[in-house]
């Protein structure tokens, strides 16, 4: 969601900035910008994409040594051509121009005092409160960097930030807090990017800022200030790294697959997609679109639509929303949904979940859905501009980014991650979450990065394991609660890529069926957390061992299972609450993968599938 690039050098930096927004085109945008000084600030701004903006640059023959772009992803305001970045304050001698990336959680206060000293605003956002906030303090303290850092104390919430000014053509002012950015250090100037790769065209020398950073840029220099915490702003120094991908290590870096790429990309993946609230104080229902209070408050129930991966996401959202915010949520197979006859609640709100945003049996179930009179629609997607996107009223874009191997890995954590939010959002909305809990949650959301960065540590113990599954014909996967859909992934995960024949039942259902399958060559497979089942899963688990099976348990440390012959155990950390699931798809996305690879098969291309099923 939004993408920020700035530069300062020495020659015409136009078509660098163009590029940078190029390659920022897979976070999400509704309309793109850019702002450039020479001899003034101009500005152009688009609703439509990157190429529509750059085909305006070029008809104008901009050029500068200097400039700000942007592309939006629209929450305070509809997306229009005068809620786009940059937005523009002041006129006559001075005039300041900002992009922003983030929500500011005060900005009505902002606005209002702001209003009150007699600026005029000409957009819905939230964002330009900072351009006005900027102009005021310039009138107290005419250095830019300064006007910045006193503007910057008063904001609440995440924000990125890049500043222009008239009476200093020679320098770009960048802030962030809780919303990246990074600063690009050239031969023949600097430049400021929400990733890394918008600056790999010009340099390969980054700066990442941290929480609270002010850094000024110029063309031949640059110093960054702290401003986090009580007292004036110090002067600090960054470790500046040398980055080691070049495009086509963007495109794989130094992994062996497509697919262990993406899965270790998911503690950053995951980081991306909560960029918005992991340094806020509280959900805002923005974060799903400028309708999304509204539409939330009339909800009475969630119907999920959705395919494979995401419909394990939506299994697991069912388990959320109707334990945390209290609704009744249904989740249907979307290519089973479009040919039933529901009964259709004009109150529900209908949720699509789509890696791609193309998947044709999903596009066709919410189409199916709105035939049937349900009024309000939401899409958890990771393309912007697919037709899920376009289809649905509401829309939540996950930051996974390209996601080329077959077997979705990152895309589905980073909708479990959209879908927690969606259902700390409902519950705030219907007063089931207090302020308490909402900063709870958050705390847990912020920690979840580094969770996962824990769980990937179980790499080696996976590897083998998959020694001896590799060699195997059969496998059963088992789960209980929250976990059930989660063992449903690892199956899934299983079959496509390594032609194991594997399935996922709740470990309740043993007795009923499938205990009959068990013996020494069929491994068991169990996600075992520290959760108020865990004692009725160690009874399940009891089942399988008493008749020869051998297990495979994904255990919590403080599971208090103990290994036995027949009986491997893979610790993880401590039980992660609500957020469990996301971490226990790890070590089975791992475990695939090596098996996998032990097979020797295509492992990013596995035979009859597809990455965007574009077809009934």
């Amino acid at each position: 969601m939004c993408g920020i690039v700035g530069a300062v050098a020495q020659n015409n930096i136009v078509p660098t900035l163009l590029e940078g927004l190029h390659r920022l085109e897979y976070r999400g945008y509704d309309s793109a910008g850019i702002a450039l000084l020479n001899g003034g600030l101009n500005r152009l701004r688009t609703t439509g994409r990157v190429a529509e903006l750059s085909k305006l640059v070029n008809e104008r023959q901009f050029q500068s040594k200097i400039g700000i772009a942007h592309t939006r992803w629209a929450t305070h305001g509809a997306p229009s051509e005068r809620n786009t970045h940059p937005h523009f304050s002041g006129g006559g001698v001075s005039k300041v121009a900002v992009v922003h990336n983030g929500i500011i959680e005060n900005h009505e206060a902002l606005h209002q005092r702001l209003q009150d000293a007699g600026f005029e605003f000409v957009s819905d956002t939230d964002t330009e409160v900072i351009a006005h906030l900027i102009m005021l303090n310039l009138e107290k303290a005419p250095d830019l960097l300064e006007a910045v850092c006193r503007s910057v104390a008063e904001l609440q919430g995440a924000y990125a930030i890049a500043v222009m000014e008239e009476t200093h053509p020679d320098r770009i002012i960048v802030s962030r807090n809780g919303a990246p950015l990074l600063l690009g250090l050239g031969e023949d100037g600097n430049y400021a990017a929400s990733d890394v790769s918008a600056l790999l065209q010009v340099t390969k020398r980054m700066i990442y800022l941290e929480e609270g950073d002010v850094a000024e840029l110029r063309r031949d220099g640059y110093r960054i200030v702290s401003c986090l915490g009580a007292g004036p702003c110090k002067e600090v120094e960054r470790a500046v790294h040398e980055s080691k991908l070049t495009n086509e290590a963007v495109e794989m870096g130094p992994y062996a697959h497509f697919m262990q790429k993406e899965i270790f990309e998911q503690p950053g993946a995951v980081a991306n997609t909560l960029e918005m609230v992991l340094n806020a104080h509280s959900i805002s229902p923005r974060l799903f679109g400028s309708e999304a209070e509204n539409i939330f408050k009339q909800t009475k129930s969630i119907l999920i639509l959705a395919c494979g991966t995401s419909y394990h996401a939506g299994l697991v959202a069912r388990y959320w929303i109707e334990s945390v915010a209290g609704l009744t949520c249904n989740v249907e197979i979307a290519s089973e949904y479009r040919y039933r006859d529901p009964v259709s609640q004009s109150n529900a709100l209908v949720v699509g979940i789509s890696q791609s945003g193309e998947t044709a049996d999903t596009l066709a179930a919410l189409s199916y859905a709105k035939s049937l009179g349900h009024r309000h629609s939401l899409a958890i997607c990771n393309v912007a501009e697919s037709a899920l996107v376009r289809q649905a009223d509401l829309r939540f874009l996950t930051r996974a980014g390209p996601e080329i191997g077959v077997a979705s890995t990152k895309a589905f954590t980073t909708q479990l991650a959209a879908l927690m939010l969606l259902t700390m959002t409902l519950s705030k909305l219907r007063g089931k979450l207090s302020d308490e809990r909402e900063l709870e949650m958050i705390a847990a959301l912020r920690h979840l990065p580094v969770a996962l960065q824990h769980a990937l540590q179980v790499e080696t113990q996976v590897k083998a394991w998959a020694e001896r599954f590799s060699q195997k014909r059969h496998a059963l996967f088992l789960g209980r609660g929250m976990h059930y859909p989660i063992a449903m992934e690892g199956a899934l995960k299983l079959k496509e890529i390594s032609y194991i024949h594997a399935e996922a039942y709740p470990a309740g259902e043993l007795k009923h069926g499938p205990l009959a399958l068990v013996d020494k060559d069929m491994p068991v497979v169990a996600i075992a957390p520290n959760d108020a089942l865990l004692e009725k899963l160690k009874s399940n688990l009891q089942e399988v061992h008493a008749r020869g099976g051998e297990l495979y348990v994904f255990a919590d440390a403080d599971s208090r299972i103990q290994e036995s012959e027949g009986l491997h155990i893979i610790r993880m950390a401590e039980h992660a609450g609500l957020l469990s699931p996301i971490l226990h798809t790890v070590p089975l996305q791992l475990l695939a993968y090596h098996v996998a690879l032990q097979k020797g098969t295509d492992i990013d291309k596995p035979r009859n599938l597809a990455k965007s099923v574009t077809v009934e």
